[in-house]
Formats: structure tokens, C-alpha cells, sequence
């Protein structure tokens, strides 16, 4: 079998909802050993977020739980918390992201564990870090995106607040902690020495901010939503055509006359309010407004060709529907499907990133809750009578 990057590697997951699963799913779709530790009841929310596949799970939960084996541990007991530090003690990784300061009341914190572990990269993933006066605050997407200063770019200039279409301060807040995971264990195996890695939604979110933090610093104007356009360059948005609306990225100069000859306005290229792209962002408005009177005169079918054929970048703006049905999505093995043990086959997004020597692999689904309980319990030397000990506590399920 192909090798996996991170085979060899045990994470313990104690996460919930979206930031700390997606955080463990790039983990384990790398070939890591994720351990999913959900409470008695009911597991991780998203198992309840969305519409319920057959088993019970909603999709939310499928989605960003896959290639995990689960567990239900009760960490409110004394059984439990035992069970979790015995399993701590043999994992490379943990990711927490619970309600601030949860585990170390436990007594699972990352000073606890890292006793017996020295090795440990522990992450805490959280609304706003654990410093700073917000450090006791539960943290939500929403509530990143418009302490981020996220939601006063988005939308169209004039309408109400709105969010990114996707949770981007969840997903986000994930993706800086699997950099944060990976580049301390890289230390790690440098140094033998592990370390706490601490990030969270707010930082996420205002990391992602850069033209926007940019032209506040160097201008000191507060920058606003500007709809699909670019702030740093025009024309740079979605225009409409005659039968929807297509992307147009002019990102420079030559690009802009090309775009011009193509669509049979040369005319622009000897208008002084557009000749710069400097030129051309302050009149954004004006030259968004002529080059939709041509564009609306004929179909997406018509100048995609076209704009294709002279290397001006360009894109339909895709449903859902129409993602999945594009061949390069197809090509890059985007579209994946995997079995269900209660659901049958079920699709599911593919992996992003494709190494060469060592690729990702959707290997299992998402687990159900508990699924694994005793299979990992016997791998930690535990026996049936213990299983059967623990399980009459109330300390596993």
C-alpha cells in the first residue's frame, strides 16, 4: 500500500462542531491514527446539525469526521479522566476545543499531560486565545467574522452586514492549528520536546484580512465592502452577461489590453480615467458600469471562449451543482465517495493537497458514536473484564 505522510502518528481528538474536527480530519486524511473522544448522549453536536443521514448522523457531522475511530469517554469521571491520560500518554498529539479552560479543570491540560509526556503537542483551538481579556469568552464563527472587522468587507456597499457564505472563521481557525500542530511536531522530532500550540477564530479570521489590514495602515482610511471586486486592482469582479454572471481578473496592465481588444472596446484604452490601473480603482464604479453594458449584450457562451482564447482570466460562477459536474473538479479527484456503514455510499469533498510520494487517502467514514470504543481500549492493553468494568461505571459508552 502507499505510504501515508503522517502514518505512525496518534491524535487525540476532544472536539466538537467545525473548527477543531476540520483541524483533525487534515490530520487523518494524511494517514494519522485520530481518536475522536466524544461525551455520553449524544457526541459531538454536529452529529444533530443538518439533515440526518440513515444511523441517525446529519451531514455536517459526516463531513469533517471521516478517516477518525471514535470513543465515548465520560471525562466528568474519575474512571474516564484515568482512561484519557493512559491514552495521552502514548499520543504524539491532542486538539481541544472545548469551552476555555475545560480541560485543564479536568486536570487535562497541557501542563498535566505534558508531566508524563514530555514529547506532546498539545493545541487548544478557541474563540479568542488563552490570553487577553476575551480569553474566558466562548467563541463562535459568526462572532469572529464581525469582531475580525470580516463582515465590514463583505457584501455591497450600502446593504446590511453579511457573512462570508462559508464559516471561514471556523475553517480557519482548523487550518492555522494543523500549520500550528505540524510545525511543532517538525520541531518535535528536531528537539524530542513538545510544546502548547494556541490559536483560535478571531486570529484566524483578522489573519486572512491582509489588503484590507493594508490599506488601513497605510492610509488610515477604513476600507468598506466593495461587493466582487478588488480592492488593489480593476476590473476585478463579476460582471453580467445576458444569461448570468461571469468572473473577469484583469490583474495587470497587459492583461486590461487584451481584455479590451477581445471584447471590442478599444475605445477604453485611450480614456484617460481608465489608463492606469491606479487610474481604474478610483473610477471603479464608472468602468464597472461600461464594461457590463457590453458584457450583458451577449451570453456566458459567447465570451468565456472568447476571454479564455486570449488569456484573460475568467470563470462562470458555479452552484454546488454545477461544481461537482465540472470536469476539472473531476480530474482532481474532488468528488469522492466512500462507504457508510449505516448510510451506503455517501460523497464527500476530496483532499486539496496531492503529494507526490506519500498522498492522502480517504480511508474510513465518519465513526458512529462510540464505534471504536473497545477496539481502542483493547489496543491500550485494556482488557474485556476492565471494558466491562468501565462500561458499568458509566465511564466509557
Amino acid at each position: 500500500m502507499t505510504p501515508l505522510a503522517l502514518e505512525g502518528v496518534r491524535v487525540l481528538d476532544c472536539t466538537g462542531i467545525l473548527a477543531g474536527p476540520f483541524c483533525t480530519m487534515l490530520l487523518a486524511d494524511m494517514g494519522a491514527d485520530v481518536i475522536k473522544v466524544e461525551r455520553p448522549g449524544g457526541g459531538d453536536d454536529t452529529r444533530r446539525m443538518g439533515p440526518p443521514f440513515a444511523g441517525g448522523d446529519a451531514v455536517a457531522f459526516l463531513m469533517v469526521n471521516r478517516n477518525k475511530r471514535g470513543i465515548v469517554l465520560d471525562l466528568k469521571s474519575p474512571d474516564g479522566i484515568a482512561v484519557f491520560k493512559k491514552l495521552a500518554v502514548c499520543s504524539d498529539i491532542i486538539v481541544e476545543n472545548l469551552r476555555p479552560g475545560a480541560m485543564k479543570k479536568l486536570g487535562l491540560g497541557y501542563e498535566d499531560l505534558s508531566k508524563d509526556n514530555p514529547g506532546l503537542v498539545y493545541c487548544s483551538i478557541s474563540g479568542f486565545g488563552a490570553t487577553g481579556p476575551y480569553k474566558d469568552r466562548t467563541g463562535f464563527d459568526l462572532v469572529a467574522q464581525g469582531m475580525s472587522g470580516m463582515m465590514s468587507i463583505t457584501g455591497h456597499p450600502g446593504a446590511p452586514p453579511a457573512k462570508v457564505g462559508v464559516p471561514i472563521s471556523d475553517l480557519n481557525g482548523g487550518m492555522y492549528a494543523t500549520y500550528g500542530i505540524l510545525s511543532a511536531y517538525i520541531n518535535r522530532l528536531k528537539t524530542g520536546k513538545g510544546q502548547f500550540v494556541d490559536t483560535s477564530l478571531l486570529e484566524g479570521s483578522l489573519a486572512y484580512t491582509v489588503w484590507e489590514s493594508a490599506t488601513y495602515f497605510f492610509t488610515g482610511q477604513t476600507p468598506g465592502p466593495v461587493g466582487s471586486a478588488h480592492r488593489m486592482t480593476a476590473p476585478y469582479q463579476a460582471f453580467q452577461t445576458s444569461d448570468g454572471y461571469i468572473n473577469v481578473a484583469t490583474a495587470n496592465q497587459k492583461t486590461w489590453e487584451r481584455l479590451c481588444n477581445t471584447i471590442g472596446r478599444e475605445d477604453l484604452l485611450g480614456n484617460p480615467r481608465f489608463g492606469s490601473n491606479a487610474d481604474r480603482v478610483v473610477n471603479i464604479k464608472e468602468l464597472a458600469t461600461t464594461l457590463e453594458d457590453t458584457f450583458s449584450k451577449q451570453p456566458m457562451s459567447h465570451w468565456l471562449p472568447l476571454l479564455e482564447k486570449s488569456g484573460v482570466p475568467s470563470g462562470p460562477i458555479n452552484d454546488m451543482a454545477a461544481v461537482y459536474a465540472d470536469p476539472q473538479v473531476l480530474a482532481r479527484n474532488m468528488l469522492a465517495t466512500q462507504q457508510h456503514p449505516t448510510a451506503g455510499d455517501i460523497k464527500t469533498i476530496g483532499i486539496p493537497v496531492k503529494l507526490s510520494d506519500t498522498p492522502g487517502q480517504i480511508r474510513r467514514p465518519a465513526p458512529l458514536l462510540g464505534q471504536h470504543t473497545d477496539e481502542i481500549l483493547r489496543e491500550f492493553d485494556y482488557s474485556d473484564e476492565d471494558i466491562k468494568r468501565l462500561r458499568e461505571s458509566g465511564a466509557i459508552e
